[in-house]
């Protein structure tokens, strides 16, 4: 199935800003589950200049700056995606957790290697022993790991409500336990902070929903991805109390949502900001 995302982010300053310097990442990543077929992005005003690049985890980045007064500015990304429904994995072929652990996954060379970067500390998540407290009982003796996981989502699933206004970007893993209230980000950032606190890799993966039934799908999504020896990489979305499947769309990946902000930048002047986020995932030819 061929789907288009439309992602268009407006940002409204009460004062000219005289400068801005800002990074995209809003083109989708490619992996076997998913083919880009086309992708453009407009920016008003338009800048002088753009360069694109990859960042440390392989995501796509356009950089630009603009050095013109503009109290408004828009970037606009239009994505057409091949994708592929695979067969889900039956969670309980995954190997016990145990082995998903240290030394059992850093024999496999360059990839358990790259994957031990994600067991530690990230600018978003410090993991903790309340956060292991809380994973630990999903994680009885010789759990087969995918399914250990689903539980810790089914969990988190349960004993948090989704709510758009209990939480910001910037707020904090040990908030969201607290309160028990979020979305995406924070659901996801808490799997993670649980995850990591037993030891596990896990990373933060953005993206879109092609389904409109779940959660989430009005906006940019998150999830969540552990590391598993001979399988590689297992996403799971706590938000929906799924394994990622033929609806999610990876746009990028990292340590958190700091590393996959979409936009992110610096201006000079400009005041007081507002910030309209629009995406629109739906079928193309």
């Amino acid at each position: 199935m061929n789907v288009r995302v439309r992602h268009t982010t407006t940002y409204l300053y009460r004062e000219p800003v005289s400068i801005c310097h800002t990074e995209v990442r809003l083109a989708p990543r490619e992996d076997r589950s998913q083919r880009i077929l086309e992708h453009k992005l407009s920016i008003s005003p338009p800048p002088g200049g753009t360069f694109g690049h990859k960042d440390y985890f392989g995501n796509h980045v356009l950089y630009f700056s603009l050095h013109e007064p503009h109290q408004t500015l828009t970037i606009s990304a239009e994505s057409v995606i091949e994708l592929e429904n695979a067969e889900p994995l039956e969670p309980g072929l995954t190997p016990p957790w145990e082995e998903a652990l240290g030394d059992a996954w850093l024999q496999e060379e360059g990839r358990g290697l790259k994957a031990y970067q994600y067991v530690f500390e990230s600018p978003r998540i410090t993991p903790g022993p309340e956060f292991a407290d809380y994973a630990r009982p999903s994680f009885p003796r010789e759990r087969p790991l995918l399914e250990a996981c689903l539980d810790l989502c089914h969990r988190i699933h349960a004993d948090f409500r989704y709510d758009q206004q209990a939480t910001t970007v910037a707020t904090s893993v040990a908030e969201v336990f607290k309160t028990r209230r979020g979305v995406c980000q924070d659901f996801a950032h808490f799997a993670i902070a649980g995850l990591r606190s037993l030891g596990f890799a896990a990373r933060y993966v953005s993206g879109y929903l092609r389904s409109p039934d779940l959660v989430g799908s009005q906006a940019s999504h998150a999830w969540v991805a552990v590391f598993c020896p001979g399988f590689g990489w297992l996403g799971l979305d706590p938000t929906n109390d799924q394994l990622p499947d033929g609806n999610h769309i990876t746009l990028a990946y990292g340590r958190d949502y700091s590393d996959v902000a979409p936009v992110k930048g610096v201006t000079l002047g400009g005041g007081e900001q507002v910030i309209d986020v629009e995406v629109l995932v739906e079928p193309a030819a």
